[in-house]
């Protein structure tokens, strides 16, 4: 063993761990997306992901790379919000894309995306009315799970 693995066990078993309670927040976050694709039967898929395209939650078809979703996503997101700083100086809701096979949304959540992919005959208003909310319940989530991640660190022991 190099001493400088032995220096990083040592310092690993110092530090304190505190269990998280209550279910992971991907889990929380699946379970708001499967229930979003239960309340809209037109929606195929959502997934979440972080500001810099990193997955954190999807509920999409076999077909759809995650991952990659998810940066593009991520991509659209940091466009879509500096063409609306920039034509109007203010913040960024969400942007609809229209295609030939259906829809794609992307809606701001906090420090996230959530994105939901839709069927081409799918009632746009009531996408928004039921995707909406997920979005807000999604960030605030994550926001406080962030924020009890905060106080939650690992802290070293005397």
């Amino acid at each position: 063993m190099t001493a400088r693995r032995k220096l990083l066990g040592d310092l690993m078993g110092r530090l304190t761990k505190v269990a998280m309670s209550g279910p992971e927040p991907n889990a929380v976050v699946l379970a708001e997306l499967k229930a979003l694709r239960g309340r809209v039967p037109q929606l195929t898929g959502a997934l979440v992901a972080s500001s810099d395209g990193l997955l954190i939650a999807h509920d999409l078809p076999s077909n759809v790379e995650p991952n990659g979703m998810a940066a593009l996503a991520a991509s659209h997101l940091a466009l879509s919000y500096r063409l609306a700083t920039t034509a109007h100086g203010g913040g960024f809701h969400e942007v609809v894309v229209r295609g030939t096979e259906g829809h794609v949304v992307v809606y701001a959540a906090g420090w996230t995306s959530l994105t939901v992919l839709a069927g081409p005959e799918v009632n746009v208003g009531r996408l928004h009315l039921e995707s909406r909310p997920v979005a807000r319940a999604i960030a605030e989530h994550l926001t406080s799970m962030s924020n009890d991640h905060g106080k939650d660190q690992a802290t070293p022991t005397e």
